[in-house]
């Protein structure tokens, strides 16, 4: 509690006396209390939460305690507010927290719940839902379709309180503003809590039915194990996301030229994709594909990234191998699926001049297309140490120009459309590489200082282009003597073309 900070503590604090005073009532003499019926709930909410203190099921089942929301909704449902509210506190206090502070976390979510529950309950009981959930015998049947309206309403008042009081304490402990600490919660959580909701109403009409208490496990244990695959689905999830950034961050680490290129490669891959589109787990595996294009980094040589000065041709042969290094990489990681041929084929070009395989046409796969196009779009709009990135209009006519030889048309458009639809935010654009040099007696009183210097201009695979050159680019280069993207001119001094390579 002593790392919580004092406001967190003082929120946490008026929770639960606010929860004490609500659950008080049930405990005065002749309240008529079923206690039965408490000590049952509190006994099954106990035993879902205490899986997670197991040393070797705690890693594999649902921590939130709205995987078990159901059994809560049905105690508002089948109790009084004050009794209801004393349901959760046993569960809570024993369950597993992933992050300290525990205590203070577990005294939290007793008094969160104690207070939300108490607020359904009085919900149910203002609208007669009590009366509708039946009895046993034939002659109390449930009112139905009237219980789904107070069942709902206690759903919706369980999903406020929750999300405000959800959003107050992130306002408290972590200094949100509460307008962004409330953003989002409600609309992300009021559509499970309803389901919740009508999944406690079975729940509580089994219950008092003629079958009893032991009916109502018949609905508790299906949406245990439902929730238990959802959060394993989550977890690998997380795993994957994981994996992608380790491999991210290994490259940005080795070529920190164009850092942050990855991510936005990504993001221009989904928003293409949606303009086509693709199923939501197309798009994702897409959004991978954009991300880890240039993994294959990971095996060239850091002398040949961050060389300054021409390439020699075994070095240029070097680099053209990336996309087959980074094949090979990802060739295990099976939830990458399609993913794995865009980031092999992601250099070849429409007209098969590409590399590694000088593919043509429809022979290059679709997301390899995809990133292609995502690829050059951000070399072009990202600023670099020496040149400002370019406007996107200017970036988009430009792959216009070059579609139909270098890049999917289709793909073109695509883009065009996505960034007429949404933008391109300034984020997307930020600057990539910014070196500062120590320049002895310049600067402060101590006779030294750093200045910004001017780079000389690199690739994005950290090497310099000679002038009259043509560097293999990762999306825009020289190809058969035309400049097929410059470097904003169209063309330099001379008889040569001002190349701007790119990722």
């Amino acid at each position: 509690m002593r790392a919580t900070p004092l406001a967190a503590r003082a929120h946490i604090l008026a929770a639960v006396v606010c929860a004490t005073l609500c659950a008080l009532p049930a405990l005065r003499p002749g309240a008529g209390i079923a206690w039965t019926t408490v000590g049952l709930l509190m006994a099954l909410y106990l035993a879902c939460e205490l899986p997670g203190r197991c040393r070797f099921l705690g890693s594999s089942v649902p921590i939130s305690a709205g995987s078990f929301f159901p059994l809560l909704l049905a105690a508002a449902f089948l109790l009084p507010p004050a009794a209801a509210a004393l349901v959760a506190i046993p569960g809570s206090l024993v369950g597993r927290v992933e992050h300290a502070p525990a205590t203070a976390r577990r005294i939290w979510r007793a008094g969160q719940l104690s207070l939300t529950v108490w607020a359904a309950s009085c919900v149910h009981g203002l609208l007669g839902g009590g009366a509708t959930l039946g009895g046993p015998g034939p002659e109390r049947l449930p009112d139905f379709p009237y219980a789904l309206l107070p069942a709902c309403a206690a759903a919706l008042a369980f999903s406020l309180v929750l999300t405000a009081l959800d959003g107050s304490i992130l306002a408290t402990a972590e200094r949100l503003p509460l307008r962004h600490a409330w953003s989002g919660l409600l609309p992300r959580s009021l559509g499970p809590h309803l389901v919740h909701g009508l999944a406690g109403l079975m729940m509580a009409v089994l219950w008092r039915s003629s079958y009893g208490p032991v009916s109502a496990l018949f609905v508790l244990l299906p949406m245990y194990i439902s929730c238990w695959i959802f959060s394993q689905y989550h977890r690998e999830h997380a795993a994957h996301r994981a994996t992608i950034r380790a491999l991210v961050q290994a490259v940005d680490i080795k070529d920190t030229y164009t850092r942050g290129h990855s991510e936005r490669v990504g993001r221009a891959s989904a928003l293409i994709a949606r303009e086509l589109g693709m199923a939501e787990d197309r798009l994702e595996v897409l959004r991978f594909a954009g991300i880890l294009h240039d993994v294959g980094k990971l095996c060239v040589p850091t002398r040949v990234l961050r060389k300054d000065g021409p390439l020699t041709p075994e070095e240029r042969r070097v680099i053209e191998l990336h996309p087959e290094y980074g094949h090979e990489i990802v060739r295990g990681i099976g939830f990458l699926g399609e993913a794995r041929a865009a980031i092999l084929h992601h250099h070849e070009r429409l007209d098969g001049s590409g590399y590694p395989y000088g593919l043509s046409g429809r022979e290059i796969p679709e997301f390899a297309r995809v990133v292609a196009v995502a690829d050059a779009f951000d070399a072009m709009t990202s600023t670099r140490s020496y040149r400002r990135g370019r406007p996107v209009p200017a970036a988009v006519e430009e792959l216009k120009r070059c579609a139909g030889t270098q890049f999917d048309p289709q793909m073109v458009r695509a883009l065009a459309r996505g960034l007429d639809r949404h933008g391109w935010s300034t984020a997307s654009t930020a600057v990539t590489a910014d070196e500062t040099v120590p320049v002895p007696g310049v600067g402060g009183g101590a006779g030294t200082g750093a200045v910004r210097r001017p780079v000389r201009p690199r690739s994005s695979d950290g090497l310099e282009p000679a002038a009259g050159r043509a560097v293999p680019g990762d999306g825009l280069d020289v190809t058969g003597g035309r400049a097929v993207a410059t470097d904003g001119s169209g063309v330099a001094s001379g008889a040569q073309s001002s190349v701007d390579r790119t990722r």
